[in-house]
């Protein structure tokens, strides 16, 4: 089979990555046209369209923000220069969404902070522990990862947890983990960790509204299994 390349000027010009942005508009590109105007310039044998192709064959857009740099330097027309922007335009964007998922927003239940936080544990092999903070209104503060484990520990100390709240003059406090098994049921630790942190927020006057646990289909809340409330 004869492999036919082509160079970015063959193509017509309203159907250039570049042409189509400034004609419909950024959130009408393809994934692939996106990253193309990113990566800005092909090679001697692959074209910019090929080359982001190529990028999106090997990741999807969920594993982008794990990539390394000598993952992308494997993929052919990607050397260390358009290594690096990339790398610098999913980290920036990672913060941009991370900036405006913190603003004041009321979340007010469990399947609400589910939803809003569930990105960040996508196909993640450790555990993950943050913690949301919340005003009076329960208008949600930070968001802050506090702790990482291994596959079947997270290590995590209540002083960190209330250091932030008041840092932040929170109001109360959500704590959210994944299980990388994909088993929501608790564990002795997470109950016993839970009650222990129940019982220093009464004290503090900084309630733990809820400890929910998670993978990457559903969630398990304590507060809506009433696995709190008499504490």
């Amino acid at each position: 089979m004869i492999e036919i390349y082509y160079k970015i000027k063959d193509i017509p010009i309203e159907e250039r990555p570049r042409e189509r942005l400034k004609m419909v508009g950024a959130s009408n590109l393809t994934d692939k046209e996106l990253l193309a105007i990113i990566i800005k310039t092909g090679t001697k044998n692959y074209n910019v369209n090929d080359i982001a192709l190529e990028i999106l064959k090997k990741y999807s857009l969920q594993e982008l923000p794990e990539i390394t740099i000598s993952e992308l330097k494997k993929i052919n027309g990607i050397g260390e220069v358009k290594s690096l922007e990339l790398m610098s335009v999913i980290e920036l964007g990672k913060r941009i969404y991370l900036k405006q998922k913190t603003k004041l927003k009321k979340l007010t239940n469990a399947k609400q902070i589910w939803h809003d936080t569930r990105y960040l544990f996508v196909n993640k092999k450790q555990e993950l522990f943050y913690c949301l903070y919340f005003n009076n209104q329960q208008e949600l503060l930070e968001r802050k990862l506090l702790f990482m484990g291994t596959i079947n520990k997270s290590l995590t100390h209540p002083r960190e947890i209330f250091k932030e709240a008041y840092r932040l003059s929170a109001s109360s406090i959500v704590c959210i983990h994944n299980h990388p098994s994909g088993n929501l049921t608790p564990s002795k630790e997470d109950i016993n960790f839970t009650e222990s942190l129940m019982k220093i927020g009464k004290l503090q006057g900084i309630p733990i509204l809820d400890h929910i646990i998670v993978n990457d289909e559903s969630y398990y809340s304590f507060y809506e299994q009433h696995s709190i409330l008499n504490i």
